[in-house]
Protein backbone atom coordinates (compact mmCIF):
# COMPACT_ATOMS: atom_id res chain seq x y z
CA UNK A 1 0.00 0.00 0.00
CA UNK A 2 0.96 3.28 -0.83
CA UNK A 3 1.73 5.75 2.76
CA UNK A 4 -0.04 8.25 1.03
CA UNK A 5 -3.28 5.98 0.99
CA UNK A 6 -6.20 7.50 2.61
CA UNK A 7 -7.85 5.17 5.26
CA UNK A 8 -10.32 5.89 8.40
CA UNK A 9 -9.17 4.62 11.84
CA UNK A 10 -12.77 4.38 12.55
CA UNK A 11 -13.53 1.75 9.96
CA UNK A 12 -10.43 -0.37 10.97
CA UNK A 13 -11.94 -0.07 14.55
CA UNK A 14 -14.93 -1.97 13.20
CA UNK A 15 -12.93 -4.36 11.42
CA UNK A 16 -10.36 -5.42 13.66
CA UNK A 17 -14.14 -6.01 16.50
CA UNK A 18 -15.11 -8.28 13.86
CA UNK A 19 -11.68 -10.22 13.55
CA UNK A 20 -11.60 -10.26 17.64
CA UNK A 21 -15.13 -11.55 17.59
CA UNK A 22 -14.13 -14.70 15.75
CA UNK A 23 -11.34 -15.37 17.92
CA UNK A 24 -13.19 -14.15 21.72
CA UNK A 25 -16.46 -15.57 21.89
CA UNK A 26 -16.88 -13.39 25.47
CA UNK A 27 -16.14 -10.26 23.21
CA UNK A 28 -19.26 -7.94 23.35
CA UNK A 29 -19.51 -4.30 22.09
CA UNK A 30 -21.36 -1.61 23.58
CA UNK A 31 -22.28 1.35 21.69
CA UNK A 32 -24.83 4.45 22.60
CA UNK A 33 -26.88 5.58 19.63
CA UNK A 34 -23.53 6.29 17.28
CA UNK A 35 -22.77 2.54 16.25
CA UNK A 36 -22.64 4.22 12.18
CA UNK A 37 -19.88 6.88 13.27
CA UNK A 38 -17.90 4.63 15.25
CA UNK A 39 -17.80 1.77 12.92
CA UNK A 40 -19.11 -0.79 15.53
CA UNK A 41 -22.45 -1.39 13.68
CA UNK A 42 -19.84 -3.23 12.07
CA UNK A 43 -19.82 -5.93 14.85
CA UNK A 44 -23.83 -5.36 15.25
CA UNK A 45 -24.62 -6.39 11.40
CA UNK A 46 -21.96 -9.59 11.89
CA UNK A 47 -22.57 -10.52 15.66
CA UNK A 48 -25.78 -8.76 16.75
CA UNK A 49 -26.59 -11.07 19.90
CA UNK A 50 -23.01 -9.89 21.12
CA UNK A 51 -24.02 -6.05 20.41
CA UNK A 52 -25.74 -3.71 22.69
CA UNK A 53 -27.35 -0.55 21.84
CA UNK A 54 -27.25 1.46 25.03
CA UNK A 55 -29.21 4.63 23.61
CA UNK A 56 -28.15 7.97 24.75
CA UNK A 57 -27.35 6.84 28.10
CA UNK A 58 -23.78 6.74 27.81
CA UNK A 59 -23.00 6.78 31.55
CA UNK A 60 -25.11 3.69 31.90
CA UNK A 61 -23.29 2.05 29.07
CA UNK A 62 -20.17 2.39 30.84
CA UNK A 63 -21.14 1.15 34.27
CA UNK A 64 -23.25 -1.76 32.39
CA UNK A 65 -19.42 -2.44 30.63
CA UNK A 66 -17.80 -3.00 34.41
CA UNK A 67 -20.56 -5.38 34.63
CA UNK A 68 -20.08 -7.60 31.21
CA UNK A 69 -16.20 -7.45 32.76
CA UNK A 70 -17.05 -8.47 36.03
CA UNK A 71 -18.18 -11.60 34.23
CA UNK A 72 -15.64 -12.59 32.43
CA UNK A 73 -16.74 -11.01 28.93
CA UNK A 74 -14.22 -8.28 26.89
CA UNK A 75 -16.27 -5.30 26.53
CA UNK A 76 -16.00 -2.53 24.04
CA UNK A 77 -17.95 0.56 25.01
CA UNK A 78 -17.54 3.20 22.13
CA UNK A 79 -19.03 6.90 21.12
CA UNK A 80 -17.69 10.11 20.85
CA UNK A 81 -14.97 10.94 22.64
CA UNK A 82 -16.58 14.12 24.45
CA UNK A 83 -18.90 11.38 25.58
CA UNK A 84 -16.87 8.69 26.49
CA UNK A 85 -14.82 10.56 29.11
CA UNK A 86 -16.89 13.95 29.75
CA UNK A 87 -19.99 12.85 30.34
CA UNK A 88 -19.23 9.67 31.98
CA UNK A 89 -16.58 10.64 34.58
CA UNK A 90 -17.76 8.95 37.44
CA UNK A 91 -18.79 6.09 36.03
CA UNK A 92 -15.25 5.81 34.46
CA UNK A 93 -13.58 6.48 37.56
CA UNK A 94 -15.71 4.64 39.81
CA UNK A 95 -16.71 1.29 37.80
CA UNK A 96 -14.10 1.23 35.83
CA UNK A 97 -11.23 2.71 37.19
CA UNK A 98 -11.59 2.24 40.86
CA UNK A 99 -12.33 -1.55 40.32
CA UNK A 100 -9.83 -2.23 37.93
CA UNK A 101 -12.52 -3.63 35.22
CA UNK A 102 -10.96 -4.91 32.05
CA UNK A 103 -13.35 -2.22 30.20
CA UNK A 104 -11.90 -1.05 26.34
CA UNK A 105 -13.13 2.37 25.84
CA UNK A 106 -12.62 3.43 22.18
CA UNK A 107 -13.38 6.65 21.53
CA UNK A 108 -13.54 8.51 17.95
CA UNK A 109 -13.84 12.03 16.99
CA UNK A 110 -11.66 13.35 18.89
CA UNK A 111 -9.53 17.21 19.23
CA UNK A 112 -10.94 20.21 16.78
CA UNK A 113 -10.82 18.26 13.59
CA UNK A 114 -14.25 16.84 14.14
CA UNK A 115 -14.81 20.52 12.48
CA UNK A 116 -18.15 22.24 12.26
CA UNK A 117 -19.99 20.15 14.95
CA UNK A 118 -18.14 23.04 17.34
CA UNK A 119 -16.93 23.32 21.02
CA UNK A 120 -19.81 21.28 22.10
CA UNK A 121 -17.98 17.69 20.32
CA UNK A 122 -14.12 19.21 20.44
CA UNK A 123 -12.67 17.05 23.28
CA UNK A 124 -9.58 18.54 24.23
CA UNK A 125 -9.87 17.34 27.84
CA UNK A 126 -9.70 13.43 27.48
CA UNK A 127 -6.22 12.35 27.81
CA UNK A 128 -6.11 14.64 31.02
CA UNK A 129 -9.17 13.43 32.08
CA UNK A 130 -8.10 9.68 31.61
CA UNK A 131 -4.57 9.87 32.28
CA UNK A 132 -4.78 10.93 35.77
CA UNK A 133 -7.19 7.69 36.62
CA UNK A 134 -4.94 4.91 38.69
CA UNK A 135 -5.34 1.58 36.62
CA UNK A 136 -5.96 3.35 33.41
CA UNK A 137 -3.78 2.94 30.00
CA UNK A 138 -4.45 6.05 27.45
CA UNK A 139 -3.56 5.48 23.73
CA UNK A 140 -3.95 7.57 20.16
CA UNK A 141 -3.38 5.17 17.09
CA UNK A 142 -2.09 7.78 14.30
CA UNK A 143 -3.34 5.89 11.58
CA UNK A 144 -5.45 3.01 10.20
CA UNK A 145 -2.66 -0.22 10.61
CA UNK A 146 -2.11 1.34 13.64
CA UNK A 147 -5.51 1.28 14.93
CA UNK A 148 -6.46 -2.20 13.91
CA UNK A 149 -3.03 -3.32 15.86
CA UNK A 150 -3.91 -1.12 19.54
CA UNK A 151 -7.36 -2.87 19.65
CA UNK A 152 -6.23 -6.32 19.32
CA UNK A 153 -3.46 -5.18 21.55
CA UNK A 154 -6.77 -3.79 24.05
CA UNK A 155 -8.58 -7.49 24.01
CA UNK A 156 -5.45 -9.34 24.46
CA UNK A 157 -4.03 -7.29 27.65
CA UNK A 158 -5.76 -6.68 30.93
CA UNK A 159 -6.98 -3.76 32.41
CA UNK A 160 -8.83 -0.42 31.84
CA UNK A 161 -8.06 1.00 28.86
CA UNK A 162 -9.06 4.31 26.92
CA UNK A 163 -8.20 4.66 23.50
CA UNK A 164 -8.81 7.62 20.93
CA UNK A 165 -8.95 8.22 16.77
CA UNK A 166 -10.16 11.44 14.89
CA UNK A 167 -13.06 11.86 12.60
CA UNK A 168 -11.23 11.98 9.06
CA UNK A 169 -9.55 9.64 7.11
CA UNK A 170 -6.26 9.81 7.49
CA UNK A 171 -2.59 8.80 5.37
CA UNK A 172 -1.45 5.57 6.15
CA UNK A 173 2.00 5.53 7.80
CA UNK A 174 2.50 1.74 8.53
CA UNK A 175 2.20 -1.05 7.05
CA UNK A 176 1.53 -4.00 8.72
CA UNK A 177 4.93 -5.49 9.21
CA UNK A 178 6.00 -2.07 10.66
CA UNK A 179 3.03 -2.64 13.46
CA UNK A 180 3.98 -6.32 14.38
CA UNK A 181 5.85 -5.97 17.28
CA UNK A 182 4.06 -2.78 18.55
CA UNK A 183 3.93 -3.07 22.23
CA UNK A 184 1.42 -0.77 24.81
CA UNK A 185 3.79 1.73 26.33
CA UNK A 186 6.48 1.44 23.72
CA UNK A 187 6.70 4.76 21.41
CA UNK A 188 8.15 4.66 18.28
CA UNK A 189 11.07 5.75 16.17
CA UNK A 190 9.16 6.52 12.93
CA UNK A 191 12.02 8.55 11.47
CA UNK A 192 15.77 9.10 13.06
CA UNK A 193 17.33 12.63 13.93
CA UNK A 194 20.14 14.49 15.23
CA UNK A 195 19.11 17.89 15.88
CA UNK A 196 15.47 18.26 16.92
CA UNK A 197 12.94 15.41 18.52
CA UNK A 198 9.22 15.88 17.07
CA UNK A 199 7.49 13.44 20.30
CA UNK A 200 3.92 13.33 18.50
CA UNK A 201 0.48 11.43 19.12
CA UNK A 202 -2.15 10.33 17.04
CA UNK A 203 -3.42 12.77 14.32
CA UNK A 204 -0.52 15.14 14.71
CA UNK A 205 2.08 11.98 13.28
CA UNK A 206 1.52 12.48 9.86
CA UNK A 207 2.25 16.28 9.65
CA UNK A 208 5.32 16.13 11.84
CA UNK A 209 6.52 13.35 9.15
CA UNK A 210 6.11 16.36 6.64
CA UNK A 211 8.23 18.50 8.57
CA UNK A 212 10.75 16.14 9.08
CA UNK A 213 10.75 16.33 5.18
CA UNK A 214 11.27 19.60 4.92
CA UNK A 215 13.36 20.86 7.56
CA UNK A 216 15.42 17.86 5.91
CA UNK A 217 15.39 19.96 2.59
CA UNK A 218 16.93 22.62 5.04
CA UNK A 219 19.77 20.81 6.42
CA UNK A 220 18.11 20.03 10.05
CA UNK A 221 17.69 16.52 11.04
CA UNK A 222 14.55 15.65 12.50
CA UNK A 223 13.76 12.65 14.88
CA UNK A 224 9.97 12.22 14.81
CA UNK A 225 8.31 9.30 17.75
CA UNK A 226 4.80 8.28 17.62
CA UNK A 227 3.74 7.78 21.34
CA UNK A 228 0.57 6.14 19.98
CA UNK A 229 0.64 5.37 24.43
CA UNK A 230 0.32 8.74 26.77
CA UNK A 231 0.12 6.44 29.56
CA UNK A 232 2.18 4.58 30.68
CA UNK A 233 4.75 6.96 29.40
CA UNK A 234 7.78 5.70 27.70
CA UNK A 235 9.94 7.51 29.70
CA UNK A 236 13.17 5.78 28.59
CA UNK A 237 12.62 6.79 24.46
CA UNK A 238 11.97 10.41 25.80
CA UNK A 239 15.46 10.71 27.89
CA UNK A 240 17.39 9.34 25.13
CA UNK A 241 15.81 11.57 22.88
CA UNK A 242 16.79 14.33 25.16
CA UNK A 243 20.59 12.82 25.11
CA UNK A 244 20.65 12.44 21.49
CA UNK A 245 19.42 15.86 20.17
CA UNK A 246 18.88 19.46 21.20
CA UNK A 247 15.62 20.06 21.90
CA UNK A 248 11.67 18.54 21.77
CA UNK A 249 8.68 19.42 20.27
CA UNK A 250 5.68 17.28 21.45
CA UNK A 251 2.03 18.04 19.29
CA UNK A 252 -1.22 16.47 20.01
CA UNK A 253 -4.64 17.35 19.13
CA UNK A 254 -5.51 17.94 22.59
CA UNK A 255 -5.23 20.79 25.27
CA UNK A 256 -1.29 21.64 26.63
CA UNK A 257 -2.57 21.34 29.55
CA UNK A 258 -2.50 17.78 30.87
CA UNK A 259 -2.01 15.39 27.88
CA UNK A 260 0.86 14.24 25.74
CA UNK A 261 3.00 17.53 26.33
CA UNK A 262 2.46 17.45 30.46
CA UNK A 263 3.65 14.18 30.31
CA UNK A 264 6.95 15.07 28.84
CA UNK A 265 7.60 18.08 30.39
CA UNK A 266 7.13 16.08 33.96
CA UNK A 267 9.37 13.58 32.66
CA UNK A 268 12.18 16.02 31.95
CA UNK A 269 11.70 17.44 35.22
CA UNK A 270 11.54 14.51 37.03
CA UNK A 271 14.66 13.80 35.80
CA UNK A 272 16.75 17.29 35.81
CA UNK A 273 16.35 17.24 32.36
CA UNK A 274 17.28 20.96 30.81
CA UNK A 275 16.39 21.20 26.96
CA UNK A 276 14.95 23.42 24.52
CA UNK A 277 10.91 22.45 24.84
CA UNK A 278 8.00 23.48 23.03
CA UNK A 279 4.38 22.14 23.20
CA UNK A 280 2.07 22.43 20.30
CA UNK A 281 -1.28 22.02 21.07
CA UNK A 282 -4.52 23.75 21.79
CA UNK A 283 -3.91 26.65 24.52
CA UNK A 284 -5.90 27.17 27.61
CA UNK A 285 -9.07 28.10 25.53
CA UNK A 286 -12.30 26.74 23.60
CA UNK A 287 -11.88 26.98 19.69
CA UNK A 288 -14.51 28.10 17.25
CA UNK A 289 -16.51 25.96 14.56
CA UNK A 290 -15.02 25.42 11.28
CA UNK A 291 -13.66 23.27 8.51
CA UNK A 292 -10.79 20.59 10.04
CA UNK A 293 -8.15 22.40 7.64
CA UNK A 294 -9.11 26.02 8.73
CA UNK A 295 -9.11 25.07 12.34
CA UNK A 296 -5.93 23.26 12.38
CA UNK A 297 -4.40 26.43 10.36
CA UNK A 298 -6.00 28.83 13.13
CA UNK A 299 -4.56 26.60 16.07
CA UNK A 300 -0.99 26.25 14.33
CA UNK A 301 -1.21 22.31 14.67
CA UNK A 302 -0.15 21.54 11.07
CA UNK A 303 2.95 20.59 9.01
CA UNK A 304 4.13 24.77 8.48
CA UNK A 305 3.76 25.78 12.17
CA UNK A 306 5.44 22.35 13.07
CA UNK A 307 8.94 23.97 10.72
CA UNK A 308 8.27 27.32 11.83
CA UNK A 309 9.19 26.42 15.30
CA UNK A 310 12.06 23.70 15.09
CA UNK A 311 13.71 26.62 13.76
CA UNK A 312 13.17 29.13 16.10
CA UNK A 313 13.78 26.50 18.95
CA UNK A 314 17.21 25.78 17.15
CA UNK A 315 17.90 29.34 16.66
CA UNK A 316 17.77 30.53 20.31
Amino acid sequence: MSKKEMLNPRKAYGEALIELGRKYKNLVVLDADLSKSTKTIMFAKKYPERFFEMGIAEANMMSCAAGFASCGKIPFASTFAVFATGRVYDQVRMDIAYSNANVKIFATHGGISVGKDGVSHQMLEDFALMRVLPNMTVMAPSDATQTKKIVHLMAEEYGPMYARVGRANAPLIYSNKDVEDLKIGKGLIVEDGSDITFITTGTMVEPALEAHKNLKNQGISAKVIDMHTIKPLDVQLILKSAKDTNAIITAEEHSIIGGLGAAVAETLMDNNICIKFFRMGIKDIFCESGSPADLLKKYELNEKYMVKKAQNLLKK
